[in-house]
């Protein structure tokens, strides 16, 4: 059932069309054609604020599951923790926003 929503979603998408899933931060979204390299699905790691809107204009783009693999052992590092932790203590805080719902939600 997953992949025959996918399949329609890659062959119906429109073009950088971003889908949310049921995974708060993770979205789809469908990469257009470009030159010999056909159109494909990605997975998009974009925080959400409280009300599940993507804070960013654009995420981590995500090809296929050794980019998944290898982003998770970058973002699993001690070093990379500790360089969070630090960059968090000297930036100043962020204000929020309140939550809204999202309507068409991928379901995972």
């Amino acid at each position: 059932m997953v992949d025959e929503r996918l399949s329609q979603f890659l062959n119906e998408g429109k073009d950088w069309e971003r889908k949310a899933t049921s995974i708060p931060g993770v979205f789809l979204i469908k990469l257009p054609e470009y030159k010999s390299r056909p159109a494909y699905i990605a997975i998009e790691i974009n925080p959400v604020d409280t009300s599940g809107i993507a804070t960013k204009k654009r995420g981590i783009l995500i090809k296929s599951r050794s980019e998944l693999e290898q982003i998770s052992n970058i973002l699993t590092n001690a070093k990379i923790i500790q360089l969070a932790t630090s960059v968090d203590e000297v930036n100043p805080e962020k204000k929020t926003k309140t939550l809204s719902s999202e309507t068409d939600v991928y379901e995972i």
